[in-house]
């Protein structure tokens, strides 16, 4: 395929690679460098377009994923660049022993918990295990142990604001 052939092939559909980039990047200038990099992908393909049953839904499915991309890669630095604007670079001394002292009353108070209680703070808040699969582990449904979870905490955060004054300002 030339390129005059590439270029009417294209033609009928290239706004709409532009509209759906547009409405996904936001950005007139990144919708305007995806829908470039999709026309080079295609070209790139140039050969083997023939093949398609639809080379505009081809082109959209293209963008599609190029956006997606795109996005994930900006999000995933915006975090970073968020991420490295709040860190500390070391905590002080006593930060590290109050840190240390919260995590042992916590972890004193859980052990404390009704059984249930504490497998399901367990799983859900140290092992970071979705409510479904509790709720398969421990065989309850999901809204049950939703609750258990619930009164866990508060069970936890009632004892820490009693004995140590947490939450009081």
């Amino acid at each position: 395929m030339n390129q005059n052939d590439f270029v009417l092939l294209i033609a009928p559909f290239k706004d709409k690679v532009f509209r759906l980039a547009k409405r996904l990047l936001i950005s007139t200038e990144e919708a305007e460098d995806a829908t470039q990099e999709v026309l080079v992908k295609l070209w790139s393909k140039n050969e083997n377009l023939g093949n398609y049953n639809s080379v505009e839904a081809f082109a959209m499915t293209i963008t599609k994923n190029y956006c997606l991309d795109q996005l994930k890669s900006k999000r995933a630095g915006n975090l970073k660049m968020v991420h490295t604007n709040f860190i500390e670079n070391q905590p002080g001394l006593d930060k590290k022993v109050e840190d240390s002292d919260s995590i042992h009353w916590v972890e004193k108070i859980i052990d404390q918990l009704p059984e249930q209680q504490r497998l399901i703070v367990q799983l859900r808040d140290i092992e970071q295990y979705e409510f479904e699969e509790i709720a398969t582990i421990v065989e309850m449904n999901e809204i049950a142990v939703r609750v258990a979870l619930s009164r866990a905490r508060k069970t936890i955060r009632e004892f820490m604001i009693k004995t140590h004054n947490y939450g009081v300002q």
